[in-house]
């Protein structure tokens, strides 16, 4: 704990038997009071490893759901363990454990609600190895949602992401998709509903294990971004009312 802050760490994981042992290891248990892995109906022995290395809270989907829908079991059962701060993390060790304590420490101390770890901000996403059509993809995206949406984030893209519960409690993640465009409308709830957000640089890894989206899911990921960032214009100026945007009151 920080200042009596439960701190709670999400795995959404698939496939991830390879590199799930590496990034629970570096997890920094002097502050992460619990683990949570949500498996989304992995091919490998995802589940059967980590239950090796000892994680102990475990959820199976017994079919595919999406990434989407991974991270909404991650957020509620969360919640039902009592969270203050939830750190999500892939488990297939593309972003470093290592900035648990830095992310996690600016919630606890009410400095910012939310904390991304972004790979742009120096050079840690060309230096880790992401592709040149992905670098420019995610530029061309963030500026886009910065000029929609009024921001000034470095990306919106990262999956490495710390929230205070509050957070998680008043915005309605649980009507967003259960695809990875999930991410963006989180960012964009967020926004919307007045809070603030951190970003930190992130060193990042990209090789054979780690995760990814070959270009045709990410061009469909795109468009799902560029709709996000007008649906929140457009309701910021009163012109739609989409339900993603109304607050989540049955957490409250």
């Amino acid at each position: 704990m920080i200042k009596n802050k439960k701190i709670i760490v999400v795995l959404p994981a698939f496939n991830a038997e390879h590199t799930i042992e590496n990034t629970y290891k570096e997890i920094p248990f002097d502050i992460v009071d619990e683990v949570i892995l949500v498996d989304d109906n992995s091919k490998d022995k995802t589940v059967e490893k980590a239950k090796e290395i000892g994680i102990k809270h475990i959820f199976i989907h017994e079919e595919n759901k999406g990434y989407g829908a991974n991270q909404k079991t991650c957020y509620n059962n969360a919640i039902k363990l009592g969270a203050d701060i939830v750190i999500m993390l892939h488990p297939d060790y593309q972003y470093t454990p290592n900035l648990i304590h830095s992310m996690a420490y600016l919630i606890a101390n009410e400095v910012y609600p939310v904390v991304l770890g972004s790979r742009i901000l120096g050079k840690g996403a060309l230096k880790g190895g992401m592709p040149l059509y992905k670098y420019f993809f995610n530029r061309f995206l963030t500026f886009s949602q910065n000029l929609l949406m009024n921001q000034k984030l470095s990306e919106y893209h990262t999956g490495y992401r710390a929230f205070s519960v509050e957070v998680l409690k008043n915005i309605n993640y649980e009507n967003n998709s259960d695809d990875f465009v999930f991410d963006n409308q989180m960012l964009a709830q967020i926004f919307y509903a007045g809070y603030e957000i951190a970003e930190i640089t992130c060193p990042t890894k990209y090789f054979k294990e780690a995760s990814s989206i070959n270009f045709r899911r990410s061009v469909k990921y795109g468009f799902g971004v560029l709709s996000t960032s007008f649906k929140y214009f457009f309701n910021k100026i009163k012109i739609t009312n989409s339900d993603i945007f109304k607050t989540n009151i049955k957490n409250n």
